[in-house]
């Protein structure tokens, strides 16, 4: 986790589900089937920035290996976040949440549904999840400037746990202005805001169609629910 997920709320009340006064300049489509590299919403205070997923290192020397890069940090863990050359300064000083509508996971671990069975994961009560992020600017040789993110998970619990042992890390909502407050620089200070008693409250999965393999598919229907037949088990 985590590979895909989905955004289907209007900028508008995206805006209004984290209370920003800042809209970007430029307006993303929905999307059911976000993918790695791709530029995606973040909330930064009270401002909605655009940025690419997958964190660029900063010690990038091009393009090529900026990319490069991006696609190997989508995901930071909570564990070492604070440690990993990559990820450590965004840590202590650009923090971010990242709106998403739901999440798409492949199950791997024993439980009701076959390995790699695709499920989505969302809120019980509709509202927005608020995945915990880290953000970065890059800027190449040439003066171009990429803004990119990470998103940060943690260990899975609960019934998340017999779909993956991964899952983001969600951020109440009480926790919000803490997270992404740039003064706020200690990291163990930072990391006590990561220690969520339930974070699996509110969630919700049901499984869903293969088509969300495919990157070329995208649309509501990817996260309509789908009948399995008997669960397999290793005997």
């Amino acid at each position: 986790m985590c590979g895909r997920f989905a955004l289907s709320a209007m900028l508008t009340d995206i805006a209004e589900e984290y209370s920003t006064t800042a809209l970007p300049d430029r307006t993303l489509p929905v999307d059911w089937n976000i993918k790695p590299t791709q530029d995606i919403y973040i909330i930064k205070n009270e401002a909605i920035k655009i940025a690419s997923w997958g964190l660029i290192a900063p010690w990038s020397k091009n393009l090529s290996d900026a990319l490069r890069s991006q696609s190997q940090a989508i995901n930071a863990r909570s564990e070492s976040v604070h440690e990993k050359p990559t990820f450590r300064n965004a840590f202590r000083q650009r923090r971010c949440l990242v709106p998403a509508s739901g999440y798409y996971e492949w199950a791997t671990e024993l439980g009701r549904y076959k390995t790699k069975q695709p499920v989505f994961i969302s809120r019980d009560d509709d509202k927005l999840l608020a995945f915990a992020g880290i953000f970065d600017r890059w800027i190449s040789p040439e003066g171009e400037i990429r803004d990119s993110v990470s998103i940060i998970t943690r260990d899975a619990i609960g019934d998340l746990a017999k779909v993956h042992n991964r899952m983001p890390l969600f951020l109440p909502r009480d926790r919000w202005d803490a997270w992404m407050n740039p003064e706020l620089t200690e990291v163990a200070e930072i990391r006590a805001l990561m220690d969520i008693p339930r974070p699996d409250d509110h969630l919700r999965y049901w499984p869903v169609s293969t088509m969300v393999n495919s990157i070329r598919n995208n649309g509501a229907e990817l996260i309509a629910p789908v009948e399995l037949g008997e669960p397999e088990t290793l005997f």
